[in-house]
């Protein structure tokens, strides 16, 4: 019978953790040199009181235990307030000034993270949840900033008063010191024992909080969903199974670390009868020259030093914690673009020119190729639709002209210059989107819409908002906020609001991505000049589903499985009498069956 190997601890601080360190200190702390300068002086002050006290409450009672005067007595009450008055002040300027660095250090760290964040490509956000990068953003640098402020310079105080104190005592008594300091390898064996379970599970801990506000997210966004299907019970007894899981964890969390004070407790016992016996042995010896006052004074001392230095066990098991939500809020960081401006990127280019995809090959899934070869040519200045079943490819074609997402084969050309070619803002600020997840704020429409053109007039989009049909409303709302993700709107109000934004853009490529899905016949009829009027002399790409929407297309692609199978204009594809023919008839029956 073999016995199991125990799991191999690793070191305190892995390689990881202070190359995070580093990255923080060169990032956001060093810059603040001169006012940690300032911090470490004041602190280094909090210290020498310390031991100053020290030194005034020996003489102070040998004063009282050698008849003193009553003078000498007052004087030394008075050095001590002194003392404590400086050491008061130096408390409170200290985390005046490193809350303030550290606040200043977390206000840039996520305007960094923010703007990294702005530059990750679509695909990125696919894959992660919401839930993970708000808890990045805000709660992880939040506590981070709350240790750095507050956690590191009391730390960096108890830290110097150990030192200095425990200095001052050796001076006094290295024999008795020595004594007391024989607990010292039980105490860094306890932290040890500590340090490597509170970062395992401070690691989970992260995980099932992010997995919670995901869910909790989730919740909220779908509550239409969850009324209509009565199924609150069930979302509360999800949502409470990771409020059981993060109850667990940080439970494990807590008590591993409540290990640490009981443990320093004992020790500091042991060492304080070590200090009684050892120092009433030596008062009693002539030969050790040691006065009651001495004793009484070292005893103080011992409490001085571990006091700060129980708060310093507790500093390092929070600062394992702490290491965690450093490597979590850095490795944003670690995500880099792959869509990106190359060297020699061109900022203009024809617009006007036409679009071709050339043996264009995409996929989502390696396994599953959507676009193998795929050849299709919009022409400059017409109005192209492209139609097909759900899966097609269709709105996944507009997504790589805008390079939401790079080609993996082939390329996409606007006239002869390939877009990849082209610089990214420059390439998309060359298009107007009406895509069908649109995302509204909670704002008043007016601003909703003035959000793809801040610097737009008053008079400018007025006008987008009265081709897309939709100035009345805002006429009734007033400046009112249409709610969460526009919760206060139809769907075809929402979708006005993103054909008001294209006519406000004004940009010479318009991609309309179902751009009429939600509204009824009557609404589509009014706005249907004003989008006749807007796709006037641009390069037009519909995706539509409704085809009686896009039979004036000067042509129309139709897609099956990611292959192009018809193309042509509306009438030549239904004398065709294919696939496309197929769906129009199907479409025709089931409105007039309705």
């Amino acid at each position: 019978m073999t016995d199991t190997p125990k799991e191999k601890r690793g070191p305190l601080y892995s390689q990881a953790d202070r190359d995070n360190m580093r990255w923080f200190w060169s990032n956001y702390l060093r810059k603040h040199m001169g006012k940690l300068l300032i911090v470490l002086a004041m602190i280094l002050v909090q210290g020498v009181v310390f031991q100053q006290f020290l030194s005034m409450t020996e003489n102070g009672l040998r004063v009282i235990f050698e008849r003193g005067t009553l003078r000498e007595l007052a004087m030394v009450c008075l050095a001590v307030f002194f003392l404590f008055a400086v050491r008061g002040l130096m408390s409170y300027l200290v985390p005046l000034v490193t809350v303030r660095m550290a606040n200043q250090a977390i206000f840039e760290m996520r305007r960094d993270m923010l703007t990294h964040l702005m530059k990750l490509d679509l695909a990125y956000f696919e894959r992660t949840k919401s839930g993970e990068i708000i808890q990045r953003i805000v709660s992880q640098t939040q506590t981070l900033g709350m240790f750095v402020g507050l956690g590191v310079a009391n730390a960096v105080r108890d830290a110097v008063t150990v030192i200095i104190v425990s200095g001052y005592l050796i001076y006094k008594n290295p024999i008795l010191f020595g004594t007391a300091v024989v607990v010292l390898p039980f105490i860094i064996w306890v932290m040890n024992y500590v340090s490597d379970r509170v970062k395992q599970a401070q690691g989970e801990a992260e995980t099932a909080i992010a997995n919670y506000m995901n869910g909790i997210e989730e919740t909220v966004t779908g509550m239409r969903t969850v009324k209509i299907s009565s199924q609150e019970d069930m979302e509360v007894s999800r949502l409470m199974q990771g409020t059981k899981s993060i109850r667990d964890l940080l439970n494990r969390v807590q008590i591993t670390q409540a290990l640490v004070m009981p443990s320093i407790d004992l020790s500091s016992a042991f060492v304080y009868v070590l200090v009684i016996g050892g120092g009433g042995y030596m008062v009693l010896r002539p030969e050790f020259d040691v006065d009651g006052a001495g004793i009484i004074t070292f005893l103080l001392g011992m409490v001085m030093v571990f006091d700060p230095a129980r708060l310093l066990a507790q500093f390092f098991g929070g600062l394992q914690a702490n290491l965690v939500l450093l490597d979590r809020v850095r490795g944003l960081f670690h995500q880099t673009p792959t869509i990106a401006d190359h060297a020699e990127a061109l900022a203009e280019f024809d617009t006007r020119a036409d679009i071709t995809l050339d043996k264009v090959r995409f996929a989502y899934d390696p396994e599953q190729p959507l676009f193998d070869g795929l050849d299709l040519t919009f022409a400059g200045g017409k109005v192209s639709a492209i139609v097909g079943a759900t899966g097609s490819g269709k709105t996944t074609i507009l997504s790589l002209l805008s390079r939401l997402y790079d080609t993996q084969g082939g390329e996409i050309r606007i006239g002869d210059t390939p877009i990849d070619r082209l610089k990214v803002g420059s390439l998309r600020g060359a298009f107007s989107v009406v895509a069908q997840d649109i995302v509204i704020f909670n704002a008043s429409i007016w601003d909703n819409i003035r959000y793809v053109r801040p610097d737009a007039t008053e008079a400018e989009v007025w006008q987008a908002a009265e081709d897309a049909d939709i100035a009345e409303l805002i006429r009734r709302r007033g400046d009112t906020p249409v709610g969460p993700k526009g919760a206060q709107l139809s769907g075809g109000q929402k979708q006005r609001i993103a054909i008001a934004r294209a006519f406000l853009r004004d940009a010479p490529i318009l991609l309309l991505d179902e751009a009429t899905s939600a509204l009824d016949q009557a609404t589509e009829e009014r706005i249907k000049a004003a989008l006749t009027r807007l796709t006037k002399g641009k390069t037009t790409i519909i995706v539509a589903h409704r085809l009686s929407s896009i039979s004036d297309a000067d042509r129309i692609f139709v897609l099956e499985g990611g292959r192009l199978v018809e193309d042509g204009q509306h009438d030549e594809l239904l004398a065709e009498n294919g696939l496309y023919a197929q769906l129009y008839k199907a479409q025709k029956r089931g409105y007039d069956g309705r």
